[in-house]
């Protein structure tokens, strides 16, 4: 069995190393390539403080980036007995180079190594989320445009309302998105802080140059104090998780909203036959199941920032293990969302729209409350005008064009879709990836 990094002569009893251990080996596959991209950062360090020499660094750097490829190519494993991935990379260093593979710890805790981590996970899986994103809310504008004069009802209390368009409906989920990516950014710059060099927590006697491996990262900043850096871990996860939770709550309710549609009573739109599933029994069944897993998934991901919460929130200042019970929720989140993302873009590219709803007189009363805006336009005191349509109704002698005539900002005739798209352009600049992405890039090109 291989050691532990912390393990001195005794060995732990090997029920409570499973229990202890628990899921982390598996989880810690995530968290590989950036394991390794710490590490070149906090190498590069040690060598300007006269920690490590320059041949040291060179070799270890060239071997951390061969690791790297091996994560990137999905070849990354942890071995039996090897606690998490911080080990198994010492370990592989220390197989190929001896003991200049242990040096890469100094100034390190695995406390630190693993805030260090998961921020960087969390910031590339950011973009991944916004890019998805980004997809979906392109296909919305284009339906929102295509059909912004076929006309459906408005509903509240699922009675019929007032008239409403599918260039609204599918404008209405796009413009959300731009709010919850706005949300995302704010996860997104709290995620994009530097904790290394927080060591367990409260700082090293090295002289480490913090400053260098914010740098070197492409952080916006650091997370200056040493005792907050680790009372981060926790916060950081809930905080992203409740920007998640905002998107699944925009997809999950755009899914509801086509389940129902798509059904025999409303036949607002129809599903791809690609996309709906058959009965054991029913032969004309086309069921909406991706839909309605899309349903029950984002329902589940705006769980997440709750299960985070109960997880971390009796816990007082200081590292604690319980801290690792959250990976098992927060690491596979991001997937799922991702993946319901991609789901409803490619529906949503190919659903079709009844652009004759509105031919079916059930559907009248909708323009109430446009007759009686007409009334009060050529003068008729609103009140008396809403009486007097509203007997019409009763008496069963109501009639209207089928037609709106609106043009205020934000309306059928004048959705502004210009307007969502420019907010949305400004929020994605906002994120400013590339900086990342060039400092990550100058980083492994070190191992070169």
């Amino acid at each position: 069995m291989a050691q532990k990094l912390w393990e001195k002569n005794v060995q732990v009893n090997e029920e409570i190393e499973r229990f202890t251990v628990g899921r982390d080996r598996e989880m810690d596959l995530y968290l590989a390539k950036h394991d390794v991209l710490g590490s070149m950062a906090h190498i590069t360090m040690l060598e300007s403080i006269g920690l490590l020499t320059a041949d040291e660094l060179k070799v270890l750097l060239a071997e951390l980036k061969n690791i790297h490829a091996i994560a990137e190519r999905g070849e990354f494993v942890i071995e039996e007995g090897v606690e998490d991935v911080h080990s198994q990379v010492e370990l592989m260093l220390t197989r190929k180079l001896g003991d200049v593979g242990k040096k890469i710890h100094s100034g390190r805790s695995r406390n630190d190594q693993v805030l260090l981590d998961l921020k960087l996970f969390t910031r590339a899986q950011l973009r991944e989320i916004t890019e998805e994103v980004e997809i979906l809310f392109k296909e919305l504008m284009a339906q929102s445009n295509r059909y912004k004069d076929v006309l459906m009802p408005g509903y509240t209390h699922l009675q019929i309302a007032m008239p409403s368009s599918f260039g609204l409906w599918f404008g209405a989920y796009a413009e959300s998105l731009v709010d919850d990516l706005t949300f995302l950014q704010a996860a997104y710059r709290m995620c994009n802080r530097n904790p290394l060099g927080s060591a367990a927590g409260y700082g090293s006697s090295f002289p480490l140059n913090r400053e260098m491996t914010t740098r070197l990262l492409g952080f916006d900043s650091m997370n200056y104090n040493v005792v907050y850096a680790q009372m981060g871990r926790g916060k950081m996860e809930r905080n992203v998780a409740f920007a998640l939770a905002s998107i699944a709550g925009t997809i999950g309710k755009l899914a509801f909203d086509a389940c129902m549609f798509n059904s025999q009573n409303f036949g607002f739109v129809k599903l791809p036959d690609e996309c709906t599933t058959g009965s054991s029994i029913m032969p004309h069944k086309k069921n909406p199941d991706v839909f309605e897993l899309t349903r029950a998934k984002c329902n589940k991901i705006q769980s997440l920032p709750q299960q985070i919460m109960m997880i971390a929130n009796n816990l007082p200042s200081g590292y604690f293990r319980d801290l690792q019970i959250i990976k098992e929720v927060f690491l596979p989140a991001f997937e799922e969302l991702k993946d319901c993302l991609r789901m409803t873009a490619y529906i949503i590219n190919r659903i079709k729209v009844n652009e004759h709803i509105l031919d079916d007189d059930r559907y009248l009363y909708i323009f109430s409350v446009e007759e009686v805006n007409r009334l009060a336009a050529e003068g008729m005191p609103f009140r008396d005008a809403y009486k007097k349509v509203g007997l019409d109704i009763e008496a069963g002698k109501f009639t209207h064009s089928k037609q709106v005539h609106h043009t205020h900002a934000g309306s059928i005739g004048n959705l502004c879709n210009d307007r969502i798209e420019a907010l949305m352009n400004q929020v994605i600049t906002g994120f400013n990836f590339t900086a990342v992405e060039t400092a990550e890039k100058e980083l492994l090109a070190t191992g070169k």
